[in-house]
């Protein structure tokens, strides 16, 4: 029931504009929805936006998910129904996704297009709802007031202007989200979990830098890996990479990087270590070895002139000094 003006929230903030007053503001949301990095952004754009151009008590951001309308978020001077789901054939936002048009309704009441017990809770008598896309629209912006209301051309155009930029910025979100989950799974070893050898080579550059702090580079091996599967069966080989991956994060200070270099070879990135402490990261990663297999670790310490090719190039050296020494060893580089 819509609540009277006298008894009504006041918010100075929000009130009817000229075209002269919205048009600044709707540049400003469009430039901010251009640049919107993420859902979120989009979000606080769209609701904040919305009531402003229109002079509307309350705003609403509503996303199609599936059959149902999500009505993601809120601007309003009482609650409205932010995180909740609605079926697209019994809501007005579901209306206006269905029939890719926009619908002003001055008396809430009046229509039986609305589901009068969703609204009976909350202070909107009218309302004005637009969809995001006119094609396959992926959603809708909903505006309400609480006095009766009858929406003008002028609310109707810069509800419809919103509605057409954020369409856009919600792609380019979309777009973005598909591109980081790409790379994240071309960088991510699909077997462990681990930054793969690419993501490695990316993320060391970026470690040894003129302002970096001491950093320790380790490489480690498990010992007589072949002989292991031969006996075993990949299966439980690559059962064992898997455990051991589990076992040495559980044990590693936080910021420190695991990678899996390759085959049976893991690459650990150790910042602000110097070589005391590597050797004892190391030697803990040793010890955490998850079966009768052993681990042989060979650690280099950075010497803030060499390439990254250069302290990885002696950290194999001292895995291969621990290897023919006996194997489930650490050994540091020279």
């Amino acid at each position: 029931m819509a609540l009277p003006a006298h008894s009504r929230p006041v918010d100075p903030e929000h009130g009817a504009l000229t075209a002269e007053e919205a048009l600044p503001i709707l540049i400003g949301a469009v430039q901010e929805l251009s640049l919107a990095p993420t859902l979120q952004d989009v979000q606080r754009v769209v609701r904040t936006a919305a009531r402003r151009l229109t002079g509307a008590d309350g705003a609403t951001l509503v996303l199609r998910d599936s059959d149902r309308c999500f009505y993601a978020d809120e601007d309003a001077i009482g609650p409205l129904w932010k995180g909740k789901r609605f079926p697209l054939q019994t809501s007005i936002g579901g209306w206006a996704i269905l029939n890719r048009r926009h619908v002003a309704i001055e008396d809430i009441y009046a229509d039986d297009r609305i589901p009068h017990d969703a609204y009976r809770p909350t202070f909107v008598h009218s309302l004005l709802m637009v969809p995001i896309r006119t094609m396959d629209p992926i959603g809708a912006i909903g505006v309400y007031w609480a006095d009766q209301h009858r929406a003008t051309d002028q609310e109707i155009g810069l509800a419809r202007a919103l509605a057409d930029s954020t369409a856009v910025a919600l792609e380019h979100v979309r777009m973005a989200e598909e591109l980081l989950l790409t790379r994240h799974l071309s960088e991510t070893d699909g077997l462990t979990g681990l930054p793969n050898r690419r993501a490695w080579d990316e993320l060391i550059e970026v470690a040894l830098k003129p302002q970096a702090g001491p950093v320790c580079v380790a490489l480690i091996d498990l010992d007589q890996f072949k002989l292991y599967n031969d006996k075993h069966g990949h299966q439980v080989g690559d059962r064992l990479l898997r455990d051991v991956a589990e076992a040495w994060r559980a044990v590693l200070r936080p910021g420190d990087l695991l990678a899996r270099h390759g085959g049976e070879e893991f690459a650990l990135l150790l910042p602000d270590c110097d070589m005391t402490l590597g050797m004892i990261v190391a030697e803990r990663l040793r010890l955490a070895m998850p079966t009768s297999q052993t681990a042989s670790v060979g650690v280099a310490c950075w010497d803030r002139r060499e390439s990254p090719d250069g302290v990885v190039a002696r950290a194999h050296l001292a895995l291969y000094t621990a290897k023919h020494a006996g194997r489930n060893l650490v050994v540091p580089a020279h």
